[in-house]
């Protein structure tokens, strides 16, 4: 079972995903997506995000995915 705050950051990373370029290629996207999760969100969320991606991923839509696989 997931936690709140886990639940909460995959709703975050769909949706900025889904908002950071509508209408551009899905790379341009992930790239946004990447550089706002990068400038905006503390360390401890974006290693949070980057776990859950490599144990499972399953409720991260494919920009998201895509996204937090770009992150350091």
């Amino acid at each position: 079972m997931m936690d709140q705050e886990l639940t909460h950051l995959i709703k975050m990373t769909n949706q900025i995903a889904a908002h950071c370029a509508p209408g551009e290629p899905s790379s341009v996207a992930a790239d946004r997506a990447a550089n706002h999760l990068t400038r905006f969100w503390a360390p401890s969320m974006r290693f949070q995000i980057k776990g859950y991606l490599l144990e499972d991923g399953s409720l991260l839509d494919d920009i998201a995915k895509d996204a937090v696989s770009r992150l350091a």
